[in-house]
């Protein structure tokens, strides 16, 4: 029956609150706020990371994918996503047409870093010289003969947007400059651009906790005393003011927050899935429900928790309430369980709902790869409408070093609401090759307005 707690959800729940051993909503801004470096410190720190992956994790990709050749275009604010995190730190955006070319020599040699530009850009030497070869396309299609490469990768994908950078018009010039026995040697180079962009180096893995630090800081704030006046705070006063913070802080955020509430009586502005309902005012007993990301040194964040507003005379929050957090956080366990090298999302997907239903989990998967985007680059791991997988993207295989937003939701019913709510939780985590670790712990508490 469902007025009353099965007794495997209740095992579930003393077990989480008894032996969970993570760090709860709460801890985050015990050490006080995380340190964020100026703007110039960022730049180096920026410029590091890539010439050390450039060095690094490019020449691994490439031989794993056997790509001896791989050429980025791009044109000024019409720039490929692969290629826009490959320029200098104080490059906004591409200069003109933008052509990058790596070459691998093969017999253990360096990886050749090469530019067809007017100048070198950053990390790439340019070969093109106007007074021997006023012609940019003329002079790409030399380079590439000049090397006589086996397999030439362009970034062109079905599946991955941010695998498919190369324009129409950049992809026509390209073929229309390159010597026909060229032709059957280009190939889509999808794999080793998802490679790069979802790859994290031992650098950027000690730096993005920290990252989450802050996107947690900022989240605690704005989930308490300090920023809601329960009866007079609106959902959309909460979205500005992250917003707001987020630009104090000299930080980007790459959507803009969502902010809603769940109620024991639901009304017109109340949800509990999507939307920000932007009119409603946040009143005691209300389940605040907060998503967020930012970005910093380019490592971006995704970030879903949760609050309950105390009533008069409550010091806690609800027992009902604090065991459908703790279905929540199984559903995350079983999830991040299923996680194994080569596996697909698809495969993942599938396993971790099968473990959820003999548990009695009503669950919903929807994780993705994290990084240089949010919504980054690898295995899909269903869609919030997509629970028998997600062709193409959800084809691709797990692999290590690899960051994650572990998003779903469970639905539970709750006795004293007379009612069911969806528990909807987002944390960031790393794959290690062996196993799934929070990069900055996971909520396993309501935060509580006011603090007790």
């Amino acid at each position: 029956m469902k007025n009353i707690f099965t007794l495997s959800f209740m095992l579930v729940f003393t077990s989480l609150l008894l032996f969970g051993g993570t760090a709860t909503a709460q801890s985050s801004s015990a050490a006080g706020e995380p340190h964020i470096l100026p703007m110039k410190e960022r730049a180096k720190v920026i410029d590091s990371w890539l010439e050390y992956r450039l060095d690094n994790l490019v020449p691994e990709l490439m031989r794993r994918e056997g790509i001896d050749m791989w050429v980025l275009i791009a044109r000024e604010y019409n720039e490929d996503p692969v290629l826009l995190t490959m320029l200098p730190a104080t490059w906004q955006s591409s200069r003109r047409t933008t052509i990058l070319v790596f070459f691998d020599p093969g017999n253990g040699q360096p990886v050749e870093r090469l530019a067809v530009a007017r100048y070198n850009i950053g990390f790439f030497e340019t070969q093109w010289f106007v007074d021997e070869e006023p012609d940019q396309w003329k002079r790409l299609g030399e380079v590439i003969a000049e090397r006589n490469p086996r397999r030439i990768g362009i970034n062109v994908s079905e599946h991955f947007a941010l695998a498919d950078g190369l324009s129409f018009t950049d992809y026509s010039l390209l073929m229309a400059n390159l010597d026909e026995a060229f032709h059957p040697r280009v190939v889509s180079a999808e794999n080793l651009s998802v490679g790069w962009l979802e790859t994290r180096t031992p650098q950027e893995i000690a730096v993005y906790r920290q990252v989450s630090r802050i996107a947690h800081a900022i989240i605690e704030e704005g989930l308490s005393e300090a920023v809601i006046t329960p009866g007079v705070t609106t959902t959309s006063d909460v979205q500005w003011w992250f917003r707001e913070r987020i630009r104090e802080r000299k930080l980007t955020a790459w959507f803009h927050p969502t902010v809603q509430v769940i109620r024991a009586q639901q009304d017109e502005h109340s949800g509990d899935f999507s939307g920000s309902y932007d009119l409603n005012v946040i009143q005691p007993g209300d389940i605040v429900h907060m998503d967020l990301g930012i970005t910093y040194l380019r490592l971006s964040t995704d970030t879903q928790r949760n609050a309950y507003v105390l009533r008069p005379g409550e010091t806690e929050v609800p027992q009902d309430l604090r065991y459908a957090l703790a279905v929540g956080n199984r559903l995350q366990d079983i999830l991040t369980a299923e996680f194994v090298t080569g596996r697909t999302g698809n495969e993942i997907l599938a396993a971790a709902l099968q473990k959820a239903r003999t548990e009695g989990i009503q669950a919903t998967i929807y994780t993705h790869p994290l990084g240089f985007h949010g919504h980054g680059a690898g295995p899909t791991i269903g869609l919030w409408d997509q629970q028998g997988g997600v062709p193409g993207s959800g084809d691709y295989p797990l692999y290590p070093n690899t960051a994650h937003s572990i998003e779903l939701n469970a639905e539970v019913f709750i006795p004293s609401w007379n009612r069911s709510i969806r528990v909807m939780l987002e944390e960031n985590a790393l794959f290690d090759g062996e196993r799934v670790y929070y990069i900055d712990g996971r909520m396993t508490e309501f935060y509580v307005i006011p603090r007790q």
